[in-house]
């Protein structure tokens, strides 16, 4: 619980407000509203040791660490 607390106190840091900050689907948790191109090279290291991963088709960040039980 506490790696996924981090891993959102850091995308908040970058969010631009979309009307739904995650989304759930086939085992994937997304986030939504974060671009990685706004992010430092210090937090995008963060999230990624956090076990998310950019999408570069989707243009998101993806985690199936915390999308499924």
């Amino acid at each position: 619980m506490q790696d996924l607390i981090k891993a959102l106190q850091i995308f908040a840091k970058y969010y631009t407000g979309t009307r739904w900050p995650t989304h759930c689907a086939h085992e994937m948790l997304v986030i939504c509203g974060v671009s990685k191109d706004t992010m430092t090279a210090e937090d995008i290291a963060a999230v990624e040791a956090l076990s998310f991963f950019w999408d570069e088709c989707e243009e998101c960040w993806y985690s199936f660490r915390f999308g499924s039980a």
